[in-house]
């Protein structure tokens, strides 16, 4: 099941860093990772930001549910448009009601339920799939305007 899906083409990898994710210091990893790769771009620091909280989000989401997984920074470009891809895949528990897990202040572990909405929010793109027993991957994309 996907969630606001692509607008469609193939990506093409300019650069890729792939972060183990198991830890708060990983997370940390991750975030700054993101934030260099997005900078050559010339994402501005307002959106380096957007960019570093969304990459919180979606590895704190690793730990809290998954205990372990992986964040896949991608500089890519579409066409004309040049933009940072980032993936978070785990083996987790899956999430069973997609469309729940994004409405703002739906959490199972009782923290503010903001994480996946709020990956939206940040993002232009966002793409989920997952399988309840299986894992999660969410692929979500920041264009340079």
């Amino acid at each position: 099941m996907q969630a606001h899906p692509s607008s469609g083409g193939k990506d093409h990898v300019l650069e890729e860093v792939a972060v183990h994710i198991q830890s708060d210091t990983d997370i940390v990893a991750a975030r700054q990772k993101g934030r260099v790769l997005a900078s050559r771009l010339g994402f501005t620091s307002s959106e380096l930001t957007l960019i570093a909280t969304a990459i919180s989000e979606l590895a704190r989401n690793i730990v809290l549910y998954a205990k372990h997984g992986e964040i896949v920074l991608r500089l890519c470009e579409r066409g004309d448009q040049r933009g940072l891809m980032v993936r978070a895949h785990d083996q987790g528990p899956g999430i069973p009601d997609i469309r729940r897990a994004l409405q703002g202040g739906f959490s199972t572990s009782r923290s503010l339920g903001l994480g996946l909405p709020g990956v939206r929010r940040l993002m232009d793109e966002l793409e989920i799939e997952s399988r309840v027993g299986y894992g999660t991957t969410v692929t979500a994309r920041k264009w340079k305007r």
